[in-house]
């Protein structure tokens, strides 16, 4: 290669290797604009802060509740009986799963006989017949007259001709004839009338004296036995017809029965009365809730949201309700799986859906309110020193830090109630530290909007 191509050459790297060199140098003095603001700014704070609030406060507790009615009954019947009555067979099913349950409601038919529904707190053990007397009949006329077929007339208690003809118009209206007392009733009444005006014919004809006398004797007789008759004759309300059932409004929790089926032990499974729902308390909480504090009672399944209030809470122990409702299968309110806690009922201010029934839902109760808005900070921003003050600590705009003696109040969602002692100021705004800042970050204000 020739000389002078080789100086150019040289000359050339020579050049390139020296502004590499100003380049890497130049780097060590140029930022970018974000490093330089950052660099300009003040240092990292080492405290995390929540500001002071003015808020309504509420401490609540959350716990599960069962959805179920006041009570429930099973429903049973031995179905018609006589001497034409084969083994009993349900013959027809009028309700289904959920359905609501009114007086005077067919459920059933059982070998083409109805059970139907009255209002009662006595259950049903025998037949009701006419002539017979009792508190269960008087039941049965107060039951029929709240559905509009009323005994007046009939002394309460007595199955008597009011009652019967109020019973002979319920059937009618459910699309039924009644069952007479008596398979022959009819024939014997014939016979009875037939004999007392036989009787009536024979004083007429008797002479005076000695036969006319015997004779008015056995008309009166005859007379005697024809009001008898009477009296035991008509209507009657089979016990295997009737369910009573103490309160209403009344739905159909389960359903056995089937068209064509035998008639079992049970039929159907009726809850009766407004919805309300149970949960269980734990040892801890026990002594926060009391009857009359405010319950929030929420399905998350349908979203239904309901007002409520505690009626009562139990002293004692009791198993924890399970989400089927079973008892001792779910936890209790301490979360423990077979515990059991204190038995909380709840009763909404207004009647709660059917469909919300035997579902597990979430109560929040209202232990304790403010009421009014109150001075608040987060409970981690008190603390006790060794001098026993509970305080707080203002971090100043300075960078400085003022410490203020406090009497806590009502907690709750993570705040609590301050009151500052001796006049010390504290204000909504007010910076309190609530902890150090985590290692290696910056750290920012914390705290929740006021309300």
């Amino acid at each position: 290669m020739p000389r002078n191509r080789r100086h150019v050459l040289f000359t050339v790297a020579a050049l390139a290797v020296t502004l590499t060199g100003a380049g890497l140098a130049s780097t060590a003095f140029i930022s970018s604009p974000q490093q330089a603001a950052a660099e300009a700014g003040p240092p990292t704070p080492d405290v995390l802060t929540a500001p002071v609030e003015r808020r309504v406060l509420t401490d609540t507790i959350v716990l599960r509740g069962q959805v179920t009615a006041g009570r429930t009954f099973d429903v049973s019947s031995a179905g018609p009986s006589g001497k034409d009555a084969g083994a009993p067979v349900v013959t027809k099913v009028m309700v289904k799963t959920g359905a609501a349950v009114k007086p005077g409601k067919v459920l059933l038919e059982i070998s083409g006989r109805p059970l139907f529904s009255l209002e009662g707190k006595l259950p049903v053990y025998r037949d009701l017949r006419p002539g017979s007397r009792g508190d269960d009949v008087r039941q049965l006329q107060h039951a029929l007259a709240a559905v509009g077929f009323g005994s007046q007339g009939d002394q309460a208690g007595y199955f008597g001709t009011a009652t019967k003809t109020a019973v002979t118009r319920f059937y009618a209206s459910l699309g039924y004839d009644p069952v007479p007392a008596q398979e022959d009733g009819q024939l014997k009444l014939r016979e009875a009338r037939r004999t007392a005006t036989d009787m009536e014919r024979a004083v007429q004809d008797a002479k005076p004296g000695t036969a006319k006398q015997r004779a008015m004797e056995d008309l009166e007789v005859a007379r005697d036995e024809l009001n008898a008759v009477e009296a035991a004759d008509g209507p009657m309300v089979p016990a295997s017809e009737l369910a009573f059932f103490p309160v209403f409004p009344a739905r159909v929790d389960s359903l056995d029965a089937r068209v064509g089926g035998p008639v079992g032990d049970k039929l159907l499974t009726v809850s009766a009365g407004d919805l309300v729902v149970k949960g269980s308390l734990g040892s801890s909480e026990v002594g926060l809730v009391r009857p009359g504090q405010k319950v929030r009672i929420l399905s998350e399944l349908t979203g239904t949201s309901a007002s409520g209030v505690v009626e009562s809470v139990a002293d004692g122990l009791s198993a924890a309700v399970s989400d089927t409702g079973e008892e001792g299968a779910a936890p209790a309110a301490d979360g423990e799986k077979g515990a059991v806690g204190h038995a909380l009922v709840v009763t909404p201010t207004k009647a709660l859906p059917a469909e919300l029934a035997h579902q597990n839902v979430r109560l929040t109760v209202e232990a304790a309110t403010s009421k009014a808005k109150v001075l608040v900070v987060p409970i981690s921003a008190v603390s006790a020193g060794a001098d026993a003050r509970t305080t707080v600590t203002v971090l100043l705009a300075d960078g400085g830090r003022r410490r203020i003696e406090v009497r806590p109040g009502i907690s709750g969602d993570g705040y609590v109630e301050v009151t500052p002692v001796g006049g010390s100021g504290l204000a909504p705004g007010d910076k309190v530290i609530v902890g150090g800042a985590p290692a290696g970050g910056a750290t920012a204000e914390r705290g929740g909007p006021s309300s």
